[in-house]
């Protein structure tokens, strides 16, 4: 059966309108369509923000549990069934806050997980403080004389934690943003897409034409397979480049286990363990 965007059809979106969620909630659709990946083969694990409203508008296997955990929850998943399609989507305060540790430590095992982090560089379900990615000076309730310390880069933390794939896209060009989640999905191993998006409500700088002036696409020739290169890019400040910034090939977490080569470990009969003995240890 063919798969199309009306098969992960749920409730309507009620973001404030022009949220750049609704960007990334039609790119990612279209592309699980292009790839014909249906929503029962696809487990989506949320992080705690406006992005994990995502839960309740896209039909598909999901999860949405503690604030920053998304990732160790995706990687349990992931080795509990290795044939199945796992995403994360998460936010900028939800992956580079509360959760920045799980994110490098996911990259340095290239778990098989597809992450895409919604970086509105503020807290929008919370009114609007100060996140990892708020700009120097940035003006909030919680700095109000503006953020005294640099933000976190998300594509240099990867490229330093050792990502095998690493983007930036832009919720406002929703026909790249695409593309690059498609190459994202197919990558084996763990990749990140950074995708920048306005908060309309409580981000009154990083607007969309903030973003139509400040961003552009990497050049055709650029070669995603140069590290140093892609730190250089990754670093630029006047103007943000889009597009795929680096790719290796590494075998992942699961493959690097014996007991999963043959086949999932829900597919494995657990008949023969014996649990009593070793409980008994504890009594």
């Amino acid at each position: 059966m063919t798969v199309q965007l009306t098969d992960f059809k749920l409730q309507t979106p009620d973001w404030c309108p022009g949220c750049g969620d609704f960007g990334i909630w039609g790119a990612l659709k279209n592309a699980l369509v292009r790839l014909q990946i249906s929503p029962d083969n696809v487990l989506i694990v949320y992080g705690i923000g406006c992005h994990g409203h995502l839960s309740h508008f896209l039909k598909s296997y999901g999860f949405e549990g503690l604030h920053g955990r998304a990732l160790p929850v995706a990687e349990g998943a992931k080795l509990a069934n290795h044939n199945l399609k796992v995403i994360v989507s998460t936010g900028d305060g939800d992956c580079l806050g509360e959760g920045l540790s799980h994110f490098i430590h996911t990259i340095r095992g290239n778990h098989d997980i597809t992450c895409f982090i919604h970086d509105n560089q503020v807290y929008g379900l919370t009114t609007g403080q100060t996140s990892p990615t708020s700009p120097k000076g940035y003006k909030t309730k919680t700095t109000p004389e503006g953020v005294i310390e640099d933000p976190v880069n998300p594509l240099t933390v990867a490229l330093a934690a050792g990502a095998t794939f690493v983007a930036r896209g832009y919720a406002g060009n929703m026909p790249h943003l695409i593309e690059l989640m498609i190459k994202a999905l197919q990558h084996k191993g763990f990749a990140v897409v950074d995708i920048l998006q306005p908060c309309i409500t409580f981000n009154k700088v990083n607007t969309y034409e903030w973003f139509q002036q400040h961003t552009t696409l990497l050049e055709s020739t650029y070669n995603p397979h140069d590290k140093t290169e892609a730190f250089r890019r990754a670093l630029a400040t006047e103007s943000l480049p889009l597009g795929l910034f680096y790719q290796e090939t590494k075998p992942t977490f699961h493959e690097c286990l014996p007991q999963l080569a043959d086949q999932p470990l829900i597919h494995q009969n657990i008949d023969s363990i014996k649990l009593a003995p070793f409980l008994k240890d504890f009594r």
